[in-house]
């Protein structure tokens, strides 16, 4: 070997290092590096694949909302605003990392059936070998597409087709941080949901992201192989999942008083614990996702009364009780409208107590679009086994009729505000409500 081959070879073994800590970029690999999920599901991955087309994963392109918030919203925006140029391109390193890396930008309409619509696939997640720098977030990957695939898999299995490779990172959260962290071109965390696992108390007791989402069963990873006790199912099993949702929130509501004349105040107090999830609720795509408390009572007769929630004071309240004001103007920048007066910004009955972190444009105006967020209003999601208590003061009218009264507290679930879902055209089943918990107590009225 001459000095200037060994020189070459010293210089890239001291670099390689630093080298392989660099996060995947586009044009790196191109749509032919990765392999189809239909050809890791044709005879080997059967179930796994069955699985991934059910969940998000296999959707996070082609679903209709993010659909439509790209075309109508982001890739219009960015071009219009060099501050946010960069969404046109990094919104697919999550929704569609290989079109992103293949540098497909923007990539094809769903409509139109290209590799774009395989979304997070199969060889994505088990190409990635680790990420950039200290914290994952951004689609900060670094992927090794190839014959090598990577796996939390104990060594030992193997397969015709590939080599496995145990990666530690795929059993740990910091895994799904890659793409469930994001910071805004601004520099505001508007996803957060492996930073809120990571500072909450699941994670202090080592449970990671997998086990609540990936869960464990007796069962096989590969048609021809043999069932294994902790096999991890391919559910991810979230935000769009009702049977997920539903129970994640206990309530429980009582008045101080059981018997009472119309005149009286029975004050009512419900208490909301978050006995489910490793991080805050709602989590994720904050900025769309809105939960309420609806509380009414039902005399005798069935005459119904709204019970508006009581204010308790802090800065920023105001976002966190329904009302009948107008939000998300900057939807206006994308559609070519700078007199846009905005639409409803709850769609929930006024004096409901939302559950919510407000995102706030440039302009300090509250935002569904997460890339132009600068700011955040008052964080009044529920913490992972956060209890949170509300009051309502019902005043009872003089028309209320003798007898028991039937109070309900309903915790309910949209993953995208009506108003702005009909406004833009998004398809019905976006906006579905879904009952996350419910609870009734009871008081007589006498006269």
């Amino acid at each position: 070997m001459n000095n200037k081959i060994l020189v070459s070879f010293i210089l890239f073994v001291l670099t390689f290092p630093l080298i392989a800590q660099k996060a995947t970029k586009m044009g790196d690999f191109g749509y032919d590096d990765f392999q189809k999920p239909k050809f890791c599901g044709a005879s080997c991955h059967v179930d796994f694949y069955q699985q991934w087309t059910q969940a998000m994963m296999s959707q996070a392109y082609t679903h209709h909302w993010d659909e439509i918030e790209y075309f109508k919203l982001a890739v219009p925006h960015a071009e219009k605003d060099e501050k946010v140029a960069e969404v046109k391109a990094g919104c697919n390193g999550c929704h569609t990392p290989i079109a992103f890396i293949a540098g497909d930008v923007p990539p094809p309409f769903p409509s139109e059936n290209s590799r774009a619509n395989e979304s997070v696939s199969c060889d994505v997640c088990h190409s990635i070998t680790g990420f950039e720098g200290d914290t994952p977030f951004n689609f900060n990957y670094i992927m090794s597409p190839g014959k090598t695939k990577y796996s939390s898999r104990k060594s030992g299995i193997t397969s015709p087709e590939h080599e496995i490779v145990k990666s530690e990172l795929h059993s740990s959260g910091d895994f799904c941080g890659i793409c469930h962290n994001e910071k805004s071109p601004f520099g505001t965390w508007v996803k957060s949901t492996h930073l809120e696992w990571k500072e909450g108390p699941y994670y202090k007791e080592g449970v990671q992201c997998q086990n609540c989402h990936m869960t464990k069963a007796e069962f096989k990873s590969a048609s021809m192989g043999e069932v294994q006790p902790d096999t991890k199912l391919h559910l991810f099993h979230g935000a769009h999942d009702p049977g997920k949702v539903k129970g994640t929130i206990e309530v429980r509501i009582h008045p101080d008083i059981r018997e009472a004349e119309p005149g009286e105040v029975v004050k009512l107090t419900a208490a909301l614990f978050n006995q489910k999830t490793g991080h805050k609720f709602p989590t994720g795509s904050v900025e769309d996702r809105i939960v309420w408390l609806h509380v009414e009572a039902v005399d005798s007769k069935g005459n119904v009364f709204h019970i508006p929630v009581d204010k308790k004071g802090f800065d920023g309240e105001e976002y966190t009780i329904a009302a009948d004001v107008l939000a998300y103007q900057d939807m206006g920048i994308a559609l070519d409208d700078p007199d846009f007066k905005g639409v409803q910004r709850d769609a929930v009955p006024v004096g409901d107590r939302i559950f919510r972190k407000p995102y706030f444009d440039p302009q300090g105006r509250m935002t569904i679009q997460q890339w132009n967020t600068k700011s955040f209003g008052p964080d009044y999601r529920i913490g992972p086994r956060e209890t949170k208590i509300e009051t309502f003061t019902f005043t009872l009218p003089n028309e209320i009729a003798e007898g028991k009264v039937k109070v309900v507290a309903t915790i309910n679930y949209q993953k995208l505000v009506t108003s702005v879902g009909e406004f833009l055209g998004v398809p019905e089943d976006e906006m579905e409500t879904i009952k996350v918990g419910e609870h009734s107590t009871e008081f007589t009225v006498f006269y």
